[in-house]
């Protein structure tokens, strides 16, 4: 397993579960953009047009989450912080409102259970909301777990299944003719291995090794997020996650049962930069303050910036590759966290022989191989 991250480490716990012997190359495991995320388990208010087979992956992961959760929990003997309570999307302007409305449109045309509010209904709701929430979208099907309080539980069931771990990167695919055999890392050393999987998330593509159409094409997307506390005398502050598109950004408030208020996030195509702007935190904190104005007068405790895996259509490369012995698990881009109960289990069948499922099955990532292309032509 290249990659210690959210989804590499799910996959190898899961392939663990099944039997394999696995080990996983990664100098900090548990980190990586996860750490940087708010953990939306939200498929219906992320749905964009075009996206309905990535909608049917992610409902399918979604539906997981339950029993995911509570497997993971007794197998870590610790908690993630899965919480099932719902998000109101609002919305302030006459624009936003139009916009969030056709949203509304295309979730029924999906089959999706929301429901319209009016200002007053959504401020009923949340009553920190501000005065000129002009209407909303109910979806009590979307909620939410904690990123790092997941990979940490993602950690110690690896360790307790035998995951082996070692703490160095793996810069360069071994090949052995025209099937990949393992990986050589950092520190020198080699890890050979019957099968590969490339879990790097925004670092998948800059392995050394691999044909450049093999390589997956997957960019950073840097991402800016904010953490805040919110004292026990103004519990409780939000009761669900509430997002809304402020001045044409998208901001969100996702509520943690310990107190803490994680305000985010910007989308940047900056390459590899990961540095924390002004302008960044004062953008959030300015639409945030839009949203929810006691937001003001609560500590920001955290700035945090991290790199989201991108692919050309914002959508996982998962399975098999052209090179025998090689898989992927990465591109999750947003939805990263919400994908990990369903890429683990595909994953996992896989590695142990089966096919994946249908809603898996567009996300090959042998959409992106140059002589597919040019058979669709």
């Amino acid at each position: 397993m290249i990659g210690g991250g959210v989804i590499g480490l799910v996959t190898a716990w899961r392939a663990a579960r099944r039997g394999l012997s696995v080990a996983v190359a990664d100098p900090a495991p548990g980190g990586g953009a996860a750490r940087a995320a708010a953990g939306m388990l939200a498929p219906v208010t992320e749905l964009h047009h075009g996206e309905q087979e990535l909608l049917a992956l992610n409902l399918a992961s979604a539906r997981r989450y339950p029993a995911f959760t509570a497997e993971l929990e007794e197998a870590a003997g610790r908690e993630t912080g899965y919480r099932a309570c719902g998000t109101l999307a609002v919305a302030f302007d006459a624009d936003d409102r139009a916009h969030l409305r056709e949203l509304h449109l295309l979730q029924q045309r999906c089959g999706l259970e929301t429901q319209w509010l009016t200002g007053r209904e959504c401020r009923r709701l949340e009553p920190m909301l501000a005065p000129g929430v002009q209407g909303g979208l109910r979806v009590d099907g979307d909620h939410q777990t904690d990123p790092r309080r997941l990979t940490g539980a993602l950690l110690t069931a690896c360790e307790r299944a035998g995951t082996v771990f070692h703490r160095a990167e793996a810069v360069r695919i071994v090949r052995n003719g025209d099937r990949v055999t393992g990986a050589e890392l950092a520190d020198g050393s080699r890890v050979t291995a019957g099968q590969t999987v490339l879990a790097a998330g925004s670092f998948s593509g800059r392995l050394a090794g691999l044909p450049e159409e093999v390589l997956p094409p997957v960019r950073p997307v840097k991402g800016q997020i904010l953490r805040l506390r919110v004292p026990a005398a103004y519990r409780p502050f939000l009761s669900r996650t509430v997002r809304a598109v402020v001045r044409g950004g998208q901001v969100y408030l996702v509520p943690r049962e310990n107190g803490e208020l994680v305000v985010g996030a910007t989308t940047e195509e900056l390459g590899w930069d990961t540095t924390v702007t002004a302008g960044g935190v004062y953008e959030l904190l300015r639409d945030a303050h839009e949203l929810v104005p006691g937001i003001t007068e609560l500590p920001l405790v955290e700035t945090t910036a991290g790199l989201r895996p991108g692919s050309p259509d914002n959508a996982p490369l998962l399975g098999p590759t052209a090179l025998p012995g090689l898989h992927t698990a990465t591109g999750h881009h947003r939805n990263g966290v919400l994908l990990a109960p369903l890429t683990g289990d595909v994953m996992a069948e896989v590695l142990t022989g089966g096919r994946p499922p249908a809603e898996a099955l567009p996300f090959s990532p042998l959409r992106f191989s140059p002589s597919l292309q040019e058979q669709s032509t």
